[in-house]
């Protein structure tokens, strides 16, 4: 019997929205439990897989524990300013806000139409002036704070975007995270958020959370936590010091020459006249290098020496100063000490320039003497390092750091690899920044009474290379808040990270006018209990997140140190092995398939392609299994149309006064309770899956010989198991039998009957000499003699051991007899 999927999943989805059955009710806070995808980019294009498989799979989770007796709160809303739908914009001349909308209507419907628990109530758009308030509000409170502010430096610098990109933004390659295109380094003015004051939270605050541990390592990593000490050397003849950051104190005897960032202001102040020309030549030549090309390992090491020499200040040794792109003004002091006999970089640079190369740290069991034909990293034993010669590398770090101390020339330090968040964006589509730059008061914030600032939709928004903002004289024109002169606001817009760094809280109550978000709601339902998306987010709208939720705490508006509390990545769907895209033409349209299957159908399919963590490939015959297996439950339901209105099942057995029929079916039914129950709560759909076909083509086995009652409490059961992966047509199972409410309005759950799980007999594998000859049914408890003699005994296995000497019998329980024969 064919399952009219078009006309059945209309029926539910109308009827879960006249019922409200998808509302939250935000008041039972036992059970609470929010879940949350991260939300869609509504660019040019509509749903393709990738957005089914984030959205689907994770609704049945929340399905699943709404079934299991959660108040499950799920939204959903659009990351709806940004780069995607301001390049289509540019792309086929739309306006950005016009693109936009039309986009979010349009996939709104595509939405509803996966059966998706959503709150619609709870929807939120980005670009809504309602929404980008509240991110003004917050670069506002961060201002107040210090940890938002302004300053020349040198930035990433996309060719083709025309704006800035954070170095999360910035592949390894040195090439656009959007587009692909090369990014070169400018010094421009912009906006940064001071994450780095929170680092150490940050670094701990991973400790608290069930996240995946290779995404908590990325966090680590980019954090880059290092102990060490800062150290100041003396430039000769000069008040200038260089400060260098070294977690390797106990090599400070070994410097053998200083290298300075070519941007760094000493630069212009010790190099001498005579090498004036060759350190401004070098400057011009990487000032257009990314931080990733220049501090690349396997790039060719280049510098030139500034003239300028520096005192160690460990052993008064006068050594050369360097300027080398390795070096970066954003990272640490901006400078380096290099110690090349115990340092690959510094080692490869000193040969390649003649420096010399001065071991202090003896690798054991080699000889002092002996020249090194490669740095030696490791630890060991100081030695030509004065009074410290003979201590071991840790003791040595201590001693040292603590000589520095005492004699004013360094202490003790911790640095961080992390940057603070360069938010500045040179595009049109963003929130714009609540400043006014005036020529007598300086940087003036917006007053909080006059936000939000709106984005005007008369704007030149192709990308010229400067703010598209600049092209609306009645927006920059302003005048000052502070002394009422002419001022001009800011140009730039906010990176879209911001919009996403605290979203989580305003789904809670998305209209509400009088504060950043409900508080009275917020206090009980944040943290997000699972969050699911993409690993790609992992070092930046995930660690942004983190940060903005501290500092929200810290301004008293949140109780919870961290935003997620359970965070999982979906996998990829791929078509052929490769990865989904138009130059490929492989990628599969939802649509097509929905109206061909049903989206149920197409969401069940996704989840049995393989581990939701992984995702699987696709292929056309595969869904098609899955419609037919929908298909013979529709039939086997519509057998037993209105069976609850004539019998009543009991709400369990006792499976010894069954028949054998009754038997089997009803253990392999509490089983597989058992084992959907473990496998949908780790999110293993795919198994889950397996096991309702399983115990599907055991049903149409015994069925035939099973009572009435005993058919209900298997249909009852399923249908209910089937509701989470597939809602509109678990809902439609039960209606069948006669259910007269939604499952979802009003919850079921059926446990396993746990005395039924343990089989009465297993399968013995018979094998002489290793090969298989019968597989014999023996009781759980049967006794190991009587086993071995059944199993001789038997026809099937006798022949073989006639005129046979038994030699060896291999025994193992519940599963082998193996008789050696010779």
């Amino acid at each position: 019997m064919r399952y009219p999927a078009t006309e059945i999943e209309a029926k539910w989805q109308k009827y879960w929205e006249d019922n409200s059955v998808n509302k939250c009710d935000y008041n039972a806070k036992e059970n609470k439990l929010y879940t949350l995808v991260m939300f869609i980019y509504p660019s040019g294009a509509k749903l393709h897989c990738g957005h089914w498989y984030n959205y689907g799979p994770v609704d049945t989770w929340a399905r699943y524990k709404k079934l299991r007796g959660y108040n499950v709160f799920e939204p959903m809303g659009y990351d709806a300013f940004g780069l995607p739908a301001e390049n289509y914009a540019i792309k086929t001349g739309i306006h950005p806000h016009d693109s936009t909308m039309k986009n979010i209507e349009d996939i709104r419907v595509q939405l509803k139409r996966i059966g998706c628990m959503y709150d619609w109530d709870a929807e939120l758009m980005t670009c809504d002036p309602g929404y980008y308030k509240w991110n003004q509000w917050l670069f506002l409170k961060l201002y107040e704070k210090g940890l938002a502010y302004r300053k020349n430096a040198p930035v990433n610098w996309c060719t083709s975007c025309q704006t800035v990109l954070a170095n999360e933004q910035v592949l390894n390659d040195g090439s656009c995270e959007r587009c692909g295109s090369e990014v070169i380094q400018k010094s421009l003015t912009q906006w940064f958020f001071k994450i780095t004051e929170y680092s150490e939270e940050l670094l701990q605050g991973l400790d608290t959370i069930q996240w995946p541990e290779k995404t908590k390592l990325m966090q680590k990593n980019w954090i880059g936590k290092s102990t060490g000490a800062e150290v100041d050397f003396n430039v000769e003849g000069s008040d200038e010091k260089i400060s260098v950051f070294t977690t390797r104190p106990d090599t400070l005897f070994g410097v053998t020459y200083v290298v300075l960032a070519p941007e760094h202001p000493l630069v212009d102040k010790i190099t001498t006249k005579e090498n004036k020309e060759t350190v401004n030549a070098y400057r011009d030549s990487v000032k257009s290098l990314t931080e990733i090309e220049r501090t690349s390992t396997v790039k060719e090491k280049t510098g030139v020496p500034t003239g300028a020499f520096a005192i160690n200040p460990v052993n008064g040794e006068k050594v050369p100063v360097w300027i080398a792109d390795y070096a970066l003004l954003t990272y640490g002091t901006g400078c380096v000490m290099a110690v090349p006999a115990h340092d690959e970089r510094d080692f490869e640079f000193a040969k390649k320039f003649g420096l010399s190369i001065k071991k202090v740290i003896l690798q054991p069991g080699t000889d002092v003497d002996a020249e090194l034909t490669e740095a030696y990293t490791e630890k060991g034993i100081a030695i030509n390092s004065g009074g410290f010669n003979g201590l071991d590398s840790e003791d040595f770090k201590i001693k040292i750091t603590a000589y520095l101390e005492q004699t004013g020339s360094g202490r003790g330090k911790i640095n961080y690899r992390l940057r603070d968040w360069l938010i500045s964006r040179q595009r049109y589509w963003g929130t714009p920044i609540p400043v006014i730059h005036c020529p007598s008061c300086g940087e003036v914030p917006v007053p909080e009474e006059d936000l939000p600032v709106e984005l005007p939709y008369e704007v030149e928004f192709r990308p010229t290379g400067e703010s598209p903002l600049l092209s609306n004289q009645n927006f920059i024109n302003v005048k000052c808040p502070n002394c009422g002169g002419e001022g001009k606001r800011d140009a730039d817009t906010m990176d879209t990270f911001v919009d996403s760094s605290w979203y989580y809280f305003r789904y809670l109550n998305p209209g509400f006018a009088d504060g950043i978000f409900d508080t009275s709601k917020t206090d009980s339902w944040v943290p997000v209990d699972m969050y699911v998306g993409g690993a790609e987010h992992a070092t930046m709208h995930l660690l942004y997140s983190r940060f903005i939720h501290k500092f929200l705490r810290d301004i008293g508006l949140t109780k919870s140190d961290e935003p997620f509390q359970h965070l999982i990545h979906q996998g990829t769907i791929t078509n052929q092995g490769a990865k989904m895209s138009k130059s490929r033409n492989n990628v599969v349209n939802p649509d097509s398939f929905i109206e061909r299957h049903g989206a149920d159908v197409f969401r069940m399919y996704l989840m049995f392609m393989g581990p939701y963590e992984q995702g699987g490939d696709w292929s056309d015959k595969g869904i098609t299994g899955v419609d037919r297996f929908i298909g013979r439950v529709y039939e086997l339901f519509n057998t037993y149309k209105g069976l609850a209105e004539k019998v009543k099942s009991a709400e369990k057995y006792d499976i010894t006064t069954l028949n054998d029929s009754g038997k089997i079916l009803y253990r392999k039914l509490n089983q597989t309770i058992h084992k959907y129950e473990t496998e949908l709560e780790h999110f293993r759909f795919n198994t889950a899956i397996a096991a309702l076909m399983e115990l599907m083509n055991e049903a149409q086995k015994q069925f035939d010989n099973c009572s009435d009652e005993l058919r209900l409490f298997y249909l009852e059961r399923f249908a209910v198991m089937m509701a989470p992966l597939a809602p509109h047509f678990g809902e439609e199972l039960r209606s069948l039998l006669g259910a007269g409410s939604s499952i979802f309005a009003s919850p079921v759950w059926y446990s396993a009957d746990e005395s039924a799980l343990a089989e009465d007999s297993v399968n013995y594998a018979i094998q002489v000499n290793g090969k298989l000859r019968a597989t014999i049914p023996f009781g759980v408890e049967a006794p190991e003699d009587e086993i071995k003699a059944v199993s001789k005994s038997d026809e099937r296995v006798r022949k073989f051991l006639e005129g046979k000497q038994i030699v060896k019998e291999i025994f193992v329980r519940n599963k082998i007899l193996n008789i050696v024969v010779k």
